[in-house]
C-alpha cells in the first residue's frame, strides 16, 4: 500500500488491488484520473505534485513502487 509517497523525479508503477465499489465518490473519481480502470491494471506516472496528492488520497486502494 501506498503510504506518504513523495514529490521526485522518479517514475512510479501504480496497481490497483482494491475495488473503489462502496467508496466515496472523490475516491473513484481519484482512481479513474491516475488512470485506473480495474483491479490489477497498472500505470506508470511521474512522481510529480499532483500524482502523489492523488496517490495519499487512495493509499488503501493503490500498491505504488518505482518503475524499473
Amino acid at each position: 500500500m501506498a503510504k506518504n509517497v513523495l514529490v521526485s523525479d522518479a517514475q512510479l508503477e501504480i496497481t490497483q488491488i482494491k475495488s473503489a465499489i462502496g467508496g466515496k465518490q472523490n475516491q473513484r473519481d481519484t482512481l479513474r484520473s491516475l488512470g485506473l480502470k480495474r483491479i490489477g491494471h497498472t500505470v506508470v506516472r511521474t512522481a510529480d505534485a499532483v500524482t502523489v496528492g492523488m496517490l495519499n488520497t487512495v493509499p488503501h486502494l493503490t500498491k505504488v513502487e518505482e518503475a524499473k
